[in-house]
């Protein structure tokens, strides 16, 4: 593979959302390859590099971020199972519009879109699916709503003098992770987590390792990548019982037992959020509800996705396996 379509050549990469598991690790895997790295965020993000910290909904302190890079790679978002649509918009669809305008006015050549195959999945089983077409009318909850409008108003501005790529990495987790590791062993412990329909839905994950590598090699194999919507997974489909199981011991807590049917979670979860929401602003700050239709939909149907097409455009195969991911979990765990 020539070195012009791998493009392995050091740059200058913005990367926003650096404060995340994701982000920080995209960053410092880009600085272990060579490359100068920026971040760009509301909080620290741990990394010791140039940082800009800010909102993307606020265009000056976006264009001074974009200042004099070469390529950007986009993770910043509202990463939440509810909330009001107007903080989505925001974040989301405005921030990302708002990057996208300062970085084709800056010169900016390549922008990888760090997406969520949310955007594609209807509340339908999923099994051995291709990436398939970001759809905001149909997309189940305002986060993958919003991630869906952004991701058609980035890839729409794909050309060859300002190539876009959307990267979809899925349920990314790892030693760290907020999201959804600590969420499942807390909950695991307090006697919180159900499984639903007997966890026996089989869905697909990402160990963050695999997903980091995926999201940089995107930047390193732009001129195959631009213009396209690639899912990124470990390939590894598991019962989500089985996989909650192994976060569980990991973090030593026991397996949930509870055991719901899916379509009363679902039923449940959507009179629990409108519940949530109209509590207020504390709840959702703090914590999240602990059930809301599109989580009874995730945990209780199929979402496995065909990687032949990821693993070609990228020429890019995960490193880490499940079980090695869940290996270093439990070390994580046994270091705290």
């Amino acid at each position: 593979m020539s070195t012009a379509a791998n493009n392995t050549k050091p740059r200058r990469v913005l990367v926003t959302g650096a404060s995340g598991m994701l982000g920080g690790a995209v960053a410092q895997l880009l600085r272990d390859k060579g490359h100068q790295v920026r971040t760009f965020q509301r909080g620290a993000s741990s990394q010791a590099t140039d940082e800009i910290r800010g909102s993307l909904t606020d265009q000056d302190v976006v264009a001074t971020a974009v200042e004099s890079m070469d390529a950007v790679i986009h993770l910043a978002a509202k990463v939440s199972f509810t909330g009001h649509w107007n903080e989505f918009v925001a974040t989301n669809i405005d921030g990302t519009a708002n990057l996208l305008a300062a970085a084709k006015s800056a010169g900016i050549k390549d922008f990888v879109f760090v997406s969520s195959p949310s955007v594609a999945h209807f509340g339908n089983s999923l099994a051995g699916a291709s990436a398939g077409v970001a759809n905001p009318n149909l997309a189940r909850g305002n986060y993958a709503r919003s991630k869906a409008a952004a991701e058609l108003s980035a890839l729409a501005e794909d050309s060859p003098e300002f190539r876009v790529a959307a990267i979809r990495p899925h349920v990314v987790w790892g030693p760290g992770d907020t999201q959804l590791v600590e969420r499942v062993v807390d909950r695991a412990k307090s006697g919180r987590l159900p499984l639903l329909d007997s966890g026996v839905a089989l869905i697909d994950t990402t160990y963050i390792d695999n997903a980091a590598s995926a999201i940089v090699r995107g930047l390193e194999r732009m001129d195959y990548a631009h213009g396209r919507a690639l899912v990124v997974t470990n390939g590894e489909p598991r019962p989500v019982g089985e996989l909650i199981a192994g976060i569980c011991k990991a973090g030593g807590a026991p397996a949930p037992k509870l055991n719901v049917p899916g379509w009363l979670a679902r039923g449940a979860g959507s009179v629990i959020e409108k519940v949530w929401l109209a509590a207020g602003s504390r709840n959702l700050v703090h914590d999240e509800p602990p059930m809301t239709r599109f989580l009874a939909e995730q945990l209780s149907t199929a979402h496995w996705f065909d990687q032949r097409e990821t693993h070609e455009v990228l020429d890019w195969k995960p490193t880490v396996s499940i079980d090695e991911g869940l290996a270093k979990l439990t070390t994580y765990y046994g270091q705290l």
